[in-house]
C-alpha cells in the first residue's frame, strides 16, 4: 500500500526525476552515448514524456509521446460516466480538479509547452475516451509555436493504444523513423544498410 500511494500528488516530480535518474546510469555505464538518449512512452508514459521535455527539458535528446496526457485538469474534468467507480481514486492521486486546480496546472505539460525545445513525435487515437484528441491536438500545436520539429501521428480507428496490428506496425515503423532521423547519425544509417 505505501509503494502505491509514493506519488500521489506528486506526479511529474518524484516520477521524472526517477527518469532522468535511469538515464543518467545508463550514462554511467558507458554503454550508450549520452548525446543520443531520448524518451519515449505511452499513456501515462507519455505524460512522462511531455513532462521530461517541459520541465526538464535539457535531459533528453526528444520524446515521443505515444497516446499521452498533457492537460489533467481536462482529462480529470472530462473523464466518461463508466470512470465513475474510479474518480474519487483518480482524485486522491492526481487531485480534484475543484480543489487543486493550481496543482494540476502546475503538473500539465500543456501549459508549460514553450519550455519543450527538443523534436517530439506524438501518436493518437482520434477514438480515444480516456486521452481526448483534442489533448494531444493542442499539444502539437503549443509545440510547434516553438519552431520545434513536430510529428503528429492520429489513427483514425483506434481509441486509447493500438488494437490493429497494422496501426501498431505503421506506428512502430514511424517511431524507428523518427528516433533515426534525430538519434542517429547518417553515417551510422548507411553503414547499417551496407
Amino acid at each position: 500500500k505505501t509503494f502505491f500511494g509514493l506519488d500521489d500528488m506528486k506526479h511529474g516530480e518524484e516520477d521524472l526525476i526517477d527518469c532522468i535518474y535511469g538515464k543518467n546510469h545508463l550514462a554511467s555505464t558507458g554503454w550508450v552515448d549520452t548525446s543520443k538518449i531520448g524518451i519515449i512512452g505511452g499513456s501515462y508514459g507519455g505524460y512522462m514524456v511531455l513532462a521530461a521535455l517541459a520541465f526538464q527539458p535539457d535531459e533528453f535528446k526528444l520524446g515521443v509521446d505515444v497516446f499521452g496526457i498533457a492537460n489533467w485538469l481536462r482529462i480529470l474534468q472530462s473523464m466518461p460516466p463508466w470512470w465513475g467507480a474510479y474518480r474519487d481514486v483518480w482524485y486522491k492521486e492526481m487531485g480534484n480538479p475543484e480543489t487543486d486546480s493550481t496543482y494540476l496546472h502546475k503538473i500539465s505539460p500543456i501549459f508549460h509547452a514553450e519550455n519543450i525545445t527538443k523534436p517530439l513525435m506524438v501518436l493518437q487515437g482520434a477514438k480515444d475516451p480516456r486521452v481526448l484528441k483534442v489533448e494531444s491536438d493542442d499539444m502539437v500545436e503549443a509545440v510547434k509555436k516553438n519552431g520545434v520539429p513536430v510529428e503528429y501521428i492520429v489513427f483514425d480507428d483506434e481509441g486509447h493504444g493500438f488494437r490493429k496490428k497494422e496501426n501498431e506496425i505503421e506506428g512502430y515503423e514511424k517511431i524507428l523513423k523518427f528516433l533515426d532521423k534525430y538519434l542517429v547519425e547518417k553515417s551510422e544509417i548507411q553503414e547499417d544498410t551496407k
